[in-house]
């Protein structure tokens, strides 16, 4: 009798629920909850540490017959066409390598060789010595993407884990690679828009002080910031652990807003990144 009562005495045992997330030692199962497929031969049960996923990203990176430099034209393309398709990879990634943040450095690579064409670009449109489209190049690549994207990835990526993760989700975060390669990303769209269309397009169109020129100028900023916002949203909406992602579009009325406000004033902000560059590199 007494043992039948000791028995009964014992909570219920709670099974584990099929959404929730894992230990560090596997994938959660919310990102595999919804593909019937089998595990992938690739797919990883470990999490690597940041060290690791960084020592692993930075040895990759002279050697290019391991980059997919094919996959990461893809992306560059479908960033400015169907940016939401991109990302789709990177939770693909997460299913089959337990990280979200990009393991090949192809993609990086690709963004210096168009850094390296837009600075050209600048270089003939402005007439400058070879030795100042270099000094312009080693201005952008190390200062405009790196140094600048380092900081504004670190801010997002404090902010995003601190009041975008879900309460049910508070023993996971977002990784700092991934919200890098989001800024990378949202990056490139504005890069060709106001390093090479509107470059290319300067002398011709946005030189002068007339009205069309102000108008079509500071509108180009416009759909550079907005694609850089847009991209932005997915990249955060994209991951299962954050809430109220929507906050990333409460930029845009500012952006409409200093955009009249641009315009009013007549300040032709083509001409501002022009000097801005030119005192740059002078």
């Amino acid at each position: 009798m007494s043992t039948s009562v000791s028995n009964t005495s014992k909570p219920p045992v709670r099974s584990p629920s099929v959404t929730s997330f894992t230990s560090s030692q596997s994938v959660p199962l919310s990102y595999r909850s919804g593909s019937a497929l089998p595990t992938p031969v690739n797919h990883r049960q470990d999490c690597m540490t940041a060290a690791a996923k960084r020592y692993r990203f930075l040895r990759r990176i002279f050697k290019f017959r391991q980059m997919d430099f094919e996959f990461a034209a893809w992306q560059m393309l479908y960033l400015f066409i169907s940016p939401r398709k991109v990302f789709r990879n990177f939770v693909y990634r997460k299913q089959t390598k337990s990280q979200f943040a990009r393991d090949d450095p192809a993609f990086l690579i690709l963004l210096c060789f168009w850094l390296g064409v837009t600075s050209l670009c600048f270089g003939v449109v402005l007439q400058l010595h070879i030795s100042r489209v270099l000094l312009f190049l080693l201005y952008t690549v190390v200062v405009d993407t790196l140094l600048v994207g380092a900081i504004v990835a670190t801010l997002l990526w404090f902010l995003v884990n601190h009041y975008l993760v879900k309460p049910t989700c508070f023993d996971q975060d977002v990784e700092w690679g991934y919200a890098f390669d989001v800024h990378l990303n949202a990056y490139f769209p504005p890069l060709l828009i106001l390093h090479f269309f509107m470059i290319l397009l300067y002398s011709t169109y946005f030189e002068g002080s007339s009205l069309a020129s102000l108008l079509v100028g500071n509108s180009l900023w416009v759909l550079a910031i907005g694609y850089y916002i847009y991209i932005t949203f997915l990249g955060y909406s994209s991951l299962p652990i954050l809430r109220n992602t929507r906050v990333f579009f409460f930029a845009m009325p500012v952006v409409v807003v200093l955009y009249f406000l641009s315009v009013v004033l007549q300040w032709n902000l083509c001409h501002f990144i022009v000097n801005f560059y030119q005192n740059r590199v002078f």
